[in-house]
């Protein structure tokens, strides 16, 4: 039997994400966001939500662009950190230690020990409530060659330790158990 609780959210395991935001010649800063996800496959697209009392809201908010990156386990202290002190009070790249790298796309920077880094302008803004949620065009994808397979060139995502945020703790994602469509795969 379940019990009733009152609405909430409850939508987990979720991608610990950094996102970066800001430029090279002033304002930079790191921001941990849990509330992330696609949203259109044909023209690429994701959303952040984001709480607007949030030192990063009004970088990203003037800016208009942002930077998603990929977290591992190797990663969650700095996300973890990333997400309980403000950019208002620290520099987050030098207590973190981790490394801006120049975007391509953006004049924000990524994260080089990111597996994966999701380059974005923002297209609308929606006031929400809590959060505002930045809907955003995908402008460009800087994968990690470490995880490029040299046989066949496919980025295996995967073996760069990927972690999950789950109802107040992060967790490392474990075994595979299947594939798209091996529910429906034929044997041989």
């Amino acid at each position: 039997m379940k019990q009733s609780w009152k609405p909430g959210t409850m939508v987990y395991p979720l991608p610990a994400a950094l996102v970066s935001c800001g430029d090279y010649e002033g304002v930079s800063n790191l921001l941990t966001v849990a509330w992330t996800g696609t949203i259109c496959t044909n023209p690429p697209m994701l959303y952040i939500s984001v709480r607007p009392e949030r030192y990063s809201y009004e970088i990203i908010r003037s800016r208009m662009e942002f930077t998603v990156n990929l977290t591992t386990a190797a990663m969650a202290r700095a996300t973890d950190w990333c997400g309980v002190r403000s950019g208002r009070d620290y520099d987050k790249w030098k207590e973190t230690s981790l490394t801006p790298q120049k975007g391509i796309k953006v004049a924000c920077p990524s994260i080089a020990e990111s597996p994966l880094s999701i380059e974005c302008r923002v297209k609308e803004i929606l006031s929400l409530g809590s959060h505002d949620m930045f809907i955003a065009d995908v402008l460009n994808v800087l994968a990690d060659e470490r995880y490029l397979q040299p046989e066949t060139g496919a980025f295996d995502l995967s073996a760069s330790g990927l972690m999950a945020y789950s109802h107040g703790g992060y967790y490392p994602l474990g075994e595979k158990i299947g594939g798209f469509g091996f529910s429906v795969k034929k044997k041989k």
